[in-house]
């Protein structure tokens, strides 16, 4: 009590008074080492080094924080719920700590104002405030230890600014976020159960894996499809965020899919049209030969006839009356040439 009243008068003489005085209405205290909140505060873009040349940000105490946070807000949900099991008290931690959730309570208490960075892109940074919140958190503790961050959690965050009670009940739909962003992409989605066992209880645990464009995504497990697939998606929509190869990965996969599907047919139709229907007699067909026979003999008698006219002769036709010695002469003339 007596450091914080020493604390309070020397304020106005110290340089960083005005940023002492913006971190007590944040953490309910004054801060012992001002050097860790400075570096919790300082974004990677501002690209500040110290004396041995060596990057300073926050991203050390971002990575600590993070931890500590786990852990807190772990034990919290764990005394808060007795009886619940795992899932749900997983489920509940995941809610309190996400970027999201934390990036919200930085603006809310002013954190996000007192952030330094280069100002370049910070309004597309939506993770920006949370990642400040869970390095405030990794100097809180280097600071004051942990039990410090406990209390800060409890009486600063779950106490005035979160119900955790609607926070554990409100269902976020991380599945349809997920179908949402696949189908705003393009990319095929896929939902596929790796196995389902009992518990001890005989309680049925399902384990899903969520796959886009046939590369493997993240697994969940839960006591219902709904719960696991729910598992894996958050996860898989974190993995999206912070593993860049992985999304790279899906973007190539759906690349060589699109391309496959877009290559040309090489054999390319024929549009001449085949009558199938009309039957075609060859000189093999064996059902033409009664038709060629008769054709052959048809030729044979049309050849003959003209020959008959050829050797018919009407020379020897006369109107004038014969005797009957003269035509006894001419049967004789005939019977010796051959013609009878």
């Amino acid at each position: 009590m007596q450091s914080n009243i020493i604390d309070r008068l020397k304020l106005p003489f110290r340089k960083d008074k005005e940023l002492l005085l913006s971190l007590y209405k944040i953490l309910g205290f004054y801060p012992h080492e001002t050097s860790y909140y400075k570096q919790a505060l300082m974004h990677k873009s501002v690209m500040h080094r110290n004396s041995k040349g060596k990057p300073i940000n926050n991203e050390r105490l971002e990575f600590l924080g993070d931890a500590i946070l786990d852990a807190i807000v772990g034990d919290i949900v764990y005394k808060h719920f007795p009886g619940k099991r795992e899932g749900f008290l997983t489920n509940t931690r995941s809610k309190l700590v996400q970027r999201e959730t934390l990036g919200k309570l930085a603006k809310e208490m002013g954190l996000t104002k007192l952030i330094i960075s280069s100002g370049k892109g910070n309004s597309h940074n939506s993770y920006m405030g949370g990642n400040a919140f869970e390095a405030l958190v990794g100097a809180i503790y280097l600071d004051r230890g942990y039990e410090a961050c406990m209390r800060f959690m409890n009486k600063r965050i779950l106490a005035q600014m979160i119900n955790i009670d609607k926070v554990a009940y409100k269902e976020v739909n991380f599945k349809s976020k997920l179908i949402e962003w696949t189908q705003k992409n393009k990319v095929n989605l896929e939902f596929k159960m790796l196995e389902q066992t009992t518990d001890e209880n005989g309680s049925p645990i399902f384990n899903f894996m969520v796959i886009i464009e046939d590369v493997e995504g993240c697994t969940g497990t839960g006591f219902s499809k709904k719960e696991s697939q729910q598992q894996a998606s958050k996860l898989t929509l974190e993995k999206l965020k912070k593993n860049s190869k992985f999304i790279d990965a899906v973007f190539a996969a759906k690349t060589e899919r699109t391309k496959m599907e877009e290559m040309p047919v090489e054999t390319v139709p024929d549009t001449e049209v085949k009558d199938d229907f009309i039957v075609v007699h060859n000189e093999e067909n064996t059902d033409n030969e009664p038709m060629e026979r008769f054709t052959e003999k048809l030729e044979k008698m049309q050849e003959k006839e003209t020959e008959e006219e050829q050797d018919f002769d009407l020379s020897d036709i006369s109107g004038k009356p014969m005797s009957r010695e003269e035509i006894i002469a001419a049967a004789e003339m005939a019977a010796f040439n051959g013609e009878i």
